[in-house]
């Protein structure tokens, strides 16, 4: 007797002609998407393209107009996120405000389903809550201290933490949105043992990202929106230069191109024997207007420190900083922007934006905000000048928007950190200091950033600090390597070929990039 075939297993998630609409903007127009049980499907457009909105409609977040829902082959109406998370979609945010409560601990943050949803009854004790916070944190490698606030974890840490309550969960399918937007190349690494883990189990991964490399390395199917349609589908191996075209309905530009042309000028900044934490190694670092310096290393490298030492926000523990010639050593923000150097944080919603539904949290708002002591100096604020400086930048960036006054938490994650970089390019700017700019950050917008970052750099420096070493090649022409919160190595990129550039990258990966040729600083 022949044995009978396997029985097909129902898809972890179908979405069959989901369509929504909102105004006279058709956001979605009849998508199709399946997510097979134990697939990783990555989700690639360029902002606008309908990512989020599908997402959100797989996530129960926003009802579609038009379309159905399949979960585990049972047509289902996913009326709330509650609802979705029931039925055992489980979504792990972007914005690292929604991924925890702040004023509870790090154990309470892992089983917090588990806390609200009853599971521990109506009494529980610190010990058990520790003991399974401990149970979840091993299940993934996760080794955060357990009594630790989570509003005291950086964007990184929280991430993880959010991800590793996720992983803990009986999903059927999980939806990551960004997920290595903050995280360094073990922090990635560790996220991606966490989804193999979750694939053998069964459940589907719905994967949104803007990193290439990520897609590569985890996903089994890529599917690509623009304009609201569903407009290409691969499987490995994959054709990413076919999957990018497809998604921005272009071919790239050359990586730096035009870097030749940029002239340095005066000595900008010049750091002497710094030394950014007691024990790590002395380094210089010089910067002139008119050139871009890419700081990269891995997470905890010292970049965000350097950064915020420059603004005020923090102190080198030895050495010394001139700014144009003078000593620099801001007491805090307001000397420093009031000296015209300007800072971007890397969590834009908690350095530069101020929370929705409040006064000025709006596009032309938050372009004005640091800048209205020196534009209304007798403290009577003149719409007209907000409005027009907003309309400069919505132009200059291609900000897409109804108009200057349209909230930010409506835009999307590119168009907020236009928003970002426009309000440091409204003013005279002497040193422009920018944490991970690209962070969340498709390709699409990524280039219009880089394009307005060195179109405004002519009298300005600019020093960047970026994780992604593809990111510090197409914006800056050096990229300097920062490892124990010291400057190991640089590599300057113009005039350089693409297979010198290719090299850096590789040399940057390594650790070793000053042993490339190119100028050493």
């Amino acid at each position: 007797m022949s044995a009978s075939p396997p029985v097909a297993q129902p898809s972890s998630l179908t979405l069959r002609s989901v369509s929504k609409t909102y105004g006279a903007t058709l956001a979605l127009d009849a998508v199709d998407l399946s997510i097979e049980r134990g697939e990783v499907v990555a989700l690639m457009g360029a902002n606008g393209a309908g990512k989020s909105t599908l997402a959100k409609i797989a996530a129960g977040v926003i009802q579609p107009d038009h379309g159905e829902i399949v979960l585990a082959g049972l047509p289902v109406r996913l009326a709330s996120p509650l609802a979705a998370h029931q039925a055992g979609v489980v979504t792990v945010h972007q914005s690292t405000e929604l991924l925890g409560v702040a004023n509870l601990t790090v154990a309470e943050n892992l089983i917090l389903g588990e806390l609200c949803g009853g599971s521990f009854g109506l009494t529980t004790s610190a010990r058990r809550i520790r003991l399974r916070a401990a149970a979840v944190a091993a299940g993934v490698g996760l080794d955060l201290p357990l009594d630790r606030q989570f509003g005291d974890l950086g964007p990184a840490q929280r991430q993880l933490v959010a991800i590793a309550r996720a992983a803990a969960t009986d999903a059927k399918v999980l939806i990551l949105d960004e997920p290595t937007a903050s995280l360094a190349a073990a922090e990635a690494d560790r996220l991606f043992e966490i989804i193999d883990r979750v694939r053998s189990r069964g459940v589907g991964v719905l994967y949104i990202s803007h990193r290439l490399g990520d897609i590569k390395r985890i996903a089994d199917r890529i599917v690509v929106l623009r304009n609201g349609r569903r407009v290409a589908d691969q499987t490995k191996p994959f054709d990413l230069s076919a999957a990018i075209r497809a998604m921005i309905g272009r071919d790239l530009d050359g990586i730096g191109a035009g870097r030749e042309n940029s002239e340095p000028g005066r000595l900008m900044l010049q750091i002497e024997r710094a030394r950014l934490t007691p024990g790590a190694a002395p380094f210089d670092l010089n910067l002139r207007s008119g050139e871009i310096l890419a700081v990269t290393g891995a997470l905890g490298s010292g970049k965000s420190r350097l950064l915020r030492a420059l603004f005020g926000l923090g102190r080198l523990t030895e050495g010394d900083v001139l700014l144009e010639g003078e000593p620099w050593r801001p007491h805090g923000p307001a000397q420093a922007i009031a000296r015209g150097v300007f800072f971007a944080g890397e969590d834009r919603w908690r350095t530069s934006f101020l929370p929705p539904a409040t006064p000025g949290a709006d596009i032309a708002g938050a372009i004005a905000l640091p800048h209205r002591r020196s534009w209304f100096p007798r403290g009577i604020l003149r719409d007209r000048r907000e409005r027009n400086a907003a309309r400069r930048a919505i132009e200059a960036l291609g900000i897409r928007c109804r108009d200057s006054h349209d909230e930010l938490d409506r835009l999307s994650g590119g168009n907020q950190q236009k928003v970002v970089v426009a309000r440091w390019q409204a003013a005279p700017c002497r040193l422009l200091l920018l944490d991970e700019p690209f962070q969340g950050v498709d390709v699409g917008a990524r280039q219009d950033l880089v394009q307005a970052i060195r179109a405004a750099r002519s009298n300005s420096a600019t020093l960047i600090a970026t994780s992604d070493v593809e990111e510090a090649i197409e914006v800056a022409d050096v990229v300097a390597v920062m490892r124990d919160h010291a400057i190991v190595g640089a590599h300057d990129l113009r005039g350089a070929g693409a297979a010198s550039l290719l090299g850096a990258i590789a040399a940057v990966e390594a650790g070793d990039l000053a042993r490339q040729d190119g100028r050493e600083r």
